[in-house]
């Protein structure tokens, strides 16, 4: 018996559940779909070998990855259209041209080779910042050209005035009315550089500034100038695709893959042929 000074305690019974056999199928099952086995996506990939236009002393750029043909998919067009970011000093084997950034286009795949095209140039960051500097004008301008093979250009230079040899004042800004005159010389000389060449001979005129040095001589007259560059070109417009003008830029890469023939020692010749002749007993 309880103490009468103790509340009367009310215990809840819980009802026993009773569940039909194979009715919640989803207890046993887990999550639905279950879990995927995890696949190495570079299983399913190739390598291909990036190579640059005749332009450049070297062919071999690089190589990069892309997906196996599979099914519709196709590898090659995968690859089409890719653009690779390739420094000048490793293309042309030299250091001091490490400030410029060459942009080449995948035209067209043979083989486990990737051809590529000039799509652009640029400056990396820091060779900019470097330039610019107070005390001097810094004279900018673009212009839009068309090369003789149909590429249209549009090419960005950028200029500095410079001390004169007997100058004692610590600026040199140049007058509005000089950096017009100047900016329009920069476009007369880029125009007639560009517009009388194709785009080959265009990139081999970027490659060592011959339209800067160019510019600097002319312009001497209005204002003295240094550190003139072609500082970015970018195609605005393309031809039409033609594989015979993409394979005079590349020539032929059929036969560089060939091994050539190794000559086996004389005394590892003599190990096999004893071991055929004991296998053969």
């Amino acid at each position: 018996f309880l103490p009468p000074f103790l509340p009367f305690l009310r215990v809840a019974r819980t009802p026993s559940v009773t569940m039909a056999v194979g009715k919640n199928k989803r207890i046993s099952k887990g999550k639905k779909g279950g879990k995927k086995k995890a696949v190495d996506p570079f299983l399913k990939k190739e390598w291909y070998d990036v190579k640059a236009p005749s332009m450049f002393t070297v062919k071999q750029v690089g190589k990069t990855l892309v997906t196996r043909s599979a099914g519709t998919k196709i590898a090659s067009d995968g690859l089409k259209g890719r653009i690779f970011e390739c420094s000048l000093a490793d293309l042309q084997q030299d250091e001091d041209q490490a400030f410029r950034k060459m942009l080449l286009k995948c035209e067209d795949v043979q083989g486990t080779n990737v051809l590529t095209q000039f799509a652009g140039m640029d400056f990396t960051t820091d060779k900019l910042r470097s330039l610019v500097r107070k005390w001097f004008s810094l004279i900018e301008t673009f212009v839009d050209v068309k090369t003789t093979d149909q590429y249209t250009l549009r090419v960005f230079c950028i200029g500095f005035t410079k001390r004169r040899m007997d100058q004692t004042k610590r600026t040199c800004y140049a007058q509005s009315g000089q950096i017009r005159q100047i900016r329009k010389k920069m476009n007369d000389i880029i125009r007639r550089e560009i517009s009388s060449c194709d785009l080959k001979e265009s990139v081999l005129k970027f490659i060592p500034e011959v339209i800067g040095k160019e510019i600097e001589k002319v312009c001497a007259g209005i204002y003295p100038l240094q550190n003139v560059y072609i500082r970015k070109v970018k195609i605005l417009k393309r031809p039409k695709f033609d594989v015979t003008k993409l394979m005079e830029v590349h020539g032929d890469y059929s036969g560089e893959d060939a091994g050539a023939k190794v000559d086996r020692p004389k005394d590892l010749i003599e190990k096999v042929e004893k071991r055929d002749e004991v296998v053969g007993a």
